[in-house]
């Protein structure tokens, strides 16, 4: 990263983002308001526990971010694009490299 690898900072920025999406509690399962007298009142209080993922769902959010990237570089078949599309690849890269790579545990 300290080498301003723009590819890197990209694909995980995005993929830290989709995990983040991931974690989000679907609409129908946030608690609905009733009355108003009923609702609860404070800082937080209508905040509904995120979702806790698995090491499956983060690979297969990994594996998904990697499948867009490529789709994605795929269609850009023209010249103009080439630059865009080889970023994209770089990135796909950088993720299939973070699935490959030993656990470190510190």
């Amino acid at each position: 990263m300290r080498a301003r690898d723009r590819a890197a900072v990209s694909a995980l920025r995005g993929t830290l983002a989709a995990l983040d999406n991931a974690e989000a509690v679907p609409v129908d399962a946030a608690p609905r308001a009733g009355a108003i007298e009923a609702s609860p009142v404070g800082v937080g209080a209508a905040e509904a526990p995120r979702r806790a993922l698995s090491e499956a769902d983060v690979v297969a959010v990994v594996r998904a971010e990697i499948e867009e990237r490529e789709a994605a570089a795929a269609q850009l078949t023209s010249p103009a694009h080439a630059e865009r599309a080889a970023r994209l690849h770089a990135e796909a890269e950088v993720l299939r490299r973070l699935l490959e790579a030993p656990e470190a545990t510190a």
